[in-house]
């Protein structure tokens, strides 16, 4: 059994995530894969240096993730290129390690942790259900805010980079509010879990 986890900046999606792998998930985290991807000797960041150029990598071999992200930031069409190259082997990772541990342990829920879900919900096909973490939007501003120490401007910028978390909320096929407390957003874990695993 498989669900695919998402949410919006400052909803508390990791919180979540981590409730669940305390009661015996197993979780497959598109963030940790993204950074895998990076990493020297990975055909993907052989890829990316050849496209970018050398200038990318520390002396080391290392990703210079800065300057990666100078070249990208204002420039759209190089934001796009670099999505290219790695996003298809993101999500091919995503979904082998999903399938192996559905096959290793049938019997174990597995949740694939993805920020983007909802905007390529198309590639992922073989995710059973969605659960999304929300909060309403005033209050995952002032978190982010409040988390990341930013300006209302700032927060507004990066929220409007997202899919709206509304939207999301009326395509999830599992909500988990977290707009309360932490108690009572372990409640709904604890209900979801009793729901999608035998016990």
């Amino acid at each position: 059994m498989n669900i695919g986890l998402t949410g919006g900046i400052a909803t508390g999606k990791s919180t979540v995530s981590s409730m669940l792998a305390m009661k015996g998930a197993l979780l497959v985290d598109a963030d940790i894969i993204a950074r895998e991807v990076m990493l020297p000797g990975h055909p993907v960041l052989g890829k990316v240096t050849e496209h970018f150029g050398e200038a990318i990598l520390f002396e080391d071999g290392t990703l210079n993730r800065k300057k990666l992200g100078e070249m990208i930031f204002h420039h759209p069409e190089q934001r796009a290129a670099l999505n290219e190259i790695t996003h298809p082997a993101i999500r091919q990772e995503i979904r082998e390690r999903t399938e192996a541990y559905e096959r290793q342990h049938p019997d174990r829920l597995v949740v694939a942790d993805i920020p983007l879900l909802l905007e390529a919900r198309e590639a992922y096909p073989y995710l059973k259900q969605i659960a999304v973490v929300y909060v309403p939007r005033e209050l995952q501003l002032a978190r982010l805010m409040e988390r990341d120490a930013l300006t209302r401007e700032a927060a507004e910028a990066r929220l409007s980079s997202q899919m709206d978390i509304e939207q999301k909320k009326l395509r999830a096929d599992i909500l988990i509010d977290n707009s309360g407390t932490l108690a009572e957003t372990q409640q709904q874990v604890d209900n979801l879990w009793n729901r999608l695993v035998q016990l």
